[in-house]
This record gives structure tokens, C-alpha cells and sequence, in this order.
């Protein structure tokens, strides 16, 4: 039976060292949830405390509406798949799949029953013979998952799983896993670092950075309308511009930065505070958002010299010198089969709508 986790208040400290701070998250049932930041941000000691082993210093963890204080890892609603997956190398798949089971003292007959039941969900019917040393990185991935999911867990943890799987199959795993995850209607707890694994399979996304909760979210908001600066420059490319807040209005604010006035979307700052004139703030603006704008058509412009194209195949990659910073611009195009009809070294106009850059204040940003 899924269940709902809510982390109330929650502060985990290791001596003078805050791992976490102030920690307020609701986790609906049958949710999709992913905690994404750099190394170190805290996301995989919250999965610890929902997992139990290890308690916070203050606040609360409920799952399924009961308070797990003093509850240990075998007693919680839980099932924690490892980053090494830690399958038993001289067991059998099924044997793998249905070991909790066996230690429940279910039958042989009962659990072989539940592994092919499992098998079949995870696309993999008739392997249970097999041993895991036989199996593809990916087959070994989906039998972790089998084999967590034959406790019936309400909340399944998943600690950086892909992690050690190449780009492809990292790629097809996510699909996967987003597969199995909305077949068995649990709970899904997901850590990773990888962007591109959290936007594309969360319903919800908790953005963290320093043991601290940035922006919480859905992936299209999270891209789209970042919080702060940190989310801003952490999750997917963008284009930064420095600035001061010259003029603040419903629609937009105005920030006069060493290329001009440019007009963006103030951020939604949950309440973290909001731009001021006068502020020091930052504006992004995504490389698919810039245009070539020879004619001055949109509201914002930058003279820029290009400096370099990068061709992708399916994309133009087009990176542009600007004055006064080392910094480069970057555009990204679709490939629509026509030539580029820009070339290095020439000067031209780039443009940009208010409402697909956004200005936050000014704060700390992800390491480069």
C-alpha cells in the first residue's frame, strides 16, 4: 500500500556541521519524488532519515501519517535500492527477488509465485533461473527493483541507481523505471544529481543546495521559472547577465546590466524575498530563448560578435563574445537543414521576450 512521507521541521547535524536545515516536505501517496543537487547537498542523508537509519537531531519524519521516531529500518514501510544495488551474487534471480520473503518465512512455492509475478513486471519473464553475473547492467538494475518491490513496500528509496549505467542506458532506465514506478502506484523517493534524471521522471522536484530546500516543484517550474539564482544556474544552461534593479512593475522588472536595460520576469521567490530598485540582481536567459534579431523586433537586444558554432547534429550550438565580460553567450537552434547563415567573427543582434528570462537576486550560483 503506498504511503505519504512528510519531513516536519527537520535538521540532521553531525557536531557543528548542519546536513540539513529546517526541512519542510510533503511527499503525496503514489508520488514520483526526486531530491536533486550537487554532491553533498544533503539530499541522501533525508533519504537515511526516511529509511531510518539515521534519526534527525530535530524535527520530525511521518510516513503514512505515523511518526517513525524510534521506529528502525525493518519496521518502516520502506525498501532502500543501494547505488551497487548489492545483489547476492551466488543466489539465483528469483532467489535475489524473493530473499525478504524468505526471511518472513514465506514458501518456496509462494515466493518462486511472486518473483515470476515480478519478473513480468519488470520485463524480464522466465530469467529467474539465471544467475545475476549473467545479467546486463540494466537487467541487474531492474531485478534490484523486483526484488525491493517484493517486500510491498509503501515507500520505495532509491539512492543515485543509474548512476553507475552509460549515457544510453541511463537514458532507457529512466523510462523504465517511470514505467514500473506509475504501474505499481507507490511512493518513489528518487537522489541524484543528474538534472536530466529528475525532470524527466518526478511528478515533483525539491532542488537543494547546502543542506537547504531551494525551490520545490514540478520539472516544467522548475526549468522555467527557477526560484533563485542557485536553481537558475544548476539546472539546465543558461546565460547569466549582472545587474542593478532599475524599475519594478506587475509585469516585469527592468535591470540595468553592462549591456543595456533588459526586461525579465521577476522570480518566484516562495517568499525568500523580492527584487527592489536598487538591488543587485541577476538576469537568465536560456540559449534556446535567444534569437537572432537583425530588425529589432523584440523587446530586449545584445550586440554580440560571434565567436564559435558548434554543430550537434540536431542543433546549432552559437557562442557569442559580448563587451566588458569574458563570458560567453550561448544560442541553441534546431538544425532545419538550411545553412547557417551567420559566420564567425561577424557582429549581430541577439533578442529575447521578458517573460522567457528571468531576474532573481542576486545569491549564490552552482559551481561551474
Amino acid at each position: 500500500m503506498s504511503a505519504e512521507v512528510t519531513l516536519e521541521n527537520v535538521w540532521i547535524r553531525f557536531g557543528d556541521f548542519v546536513a540539513a536545515r529546517a526541512v519542510d516536505i510533503n511527499i503525496r501517496q503514489g508520488e514520483f519524488f526526486s531530491f536533486l543537487g550537487p554532491s553533498g547537498c544533503g539530499k541522501t542523508t533525508l533519504l537515511r532519515a526516511v529509511s531510518g537509519f539515521l534519526s534527525p537531531s530535530e524535527g520530525r519524519v511521518l510516513i503514512g501519517g505515523k511518526d517513525m521516531a524510534g521506529i528502525g529500518p525493518n519496521k518502516r514501510p520502506t525498501a532502500l535500492i543501494f547505488q551497487n544495488l548489492a545483489l547476492f551474487p551466488l543466489m539465483t534471480v528469483w532467489e535475489n527477488i524473493t530473499f525478504a520473503l524468505e526471511v518472513r518465512g514465506v514458501s518456496a512455492a509462494r515466493r518462486r509465485k511472486r518473483a515470476d509475478e515480478l519478473l513480468e513486471l519488470i520485463a524480464l519473464p522466465g530469467q529467474g533461473e539465471k544467475m545475476v553475473d549473467e545479467l546486463s547492467g540494466g537487467q541487474r538494475q531492474r531485478v534490484a527493483i523486483a526484488r525491493a518491490l517484493a517486500a510491498e513496500p509503501g515507500v520505495l528509496l532509491l539512492d543515485e541507481p543509474l548512476s553507475a549505467l552509460d549515457l544510453k542506458l541511463r537514458q532507457h532506465m529512466r523510462t523504465e523505471l517511470r514505467d514500473i514506478q506509475q504501474r505499481v502506484g507507490i511512493t518513489f523517493i528518487y537522489i541524484t544529481h543528474d538534472q536530466g534524471e529528475a525532470l524527466t521522471m518526478s511528478d515533483n522536484v525539491a532542488v537543494m543546495r547546502e543542506g537547504v530546500i531551494e525551490q520545490v516543484a514540478d520539472g516544467n517550474t522548475i526549468y522555467d521559472r527557477p526560484a533563485t539564482a542557485f536553481v537558475a544556474s544548476f539546472v539546465g544552461e543558461n546565460n547569466l547577465l549582472r545587474g542593478t534593479v532599475s524599475a519594478v512593475s506587475r509585469a516585469a522588472v527592468t535591470v540595468d546590466t553592462g549591456l543595456g536595460a533588459i526586461r525579465a520576469r521577476a522570480a518566484d521567490s516562495g517568499g525568500k524575498g523580492s527584487l527592489a530598485v536598487g538591488d543587485d540582481a541577476y538576469v537568465f536567459i536560456r540559449p534556446e530563448s535567444l534569437k537572432f534579431d537583425e530588425e529589432k523586433k523584440m523587446d530586449n537586444n545584445i550586440s554580440a560578435q560571434i565567436h564559435q558554432q558548434e554543430f550537434e547534429g540536431s542543433f546549432w550550438q552559437v557562442f557569442f563574445s559580448i563587451k566588458g565580460s569574458e563570458r560567453k553567450l550561448k544560442l541553441s537552434m534546431v538544425n532545419d537543414g538550411s545553412a547557417m547563415s551567420h559566420q564567425p567573427g561577424q557582429r549581430v543582434t541577439l533578442g529575447f521576450a521578458p517573460e522567457l528570462a528571468v531576474a532573481t537576486p542576486a545569491g549564490p550560483l552552482a559551481a561551474e
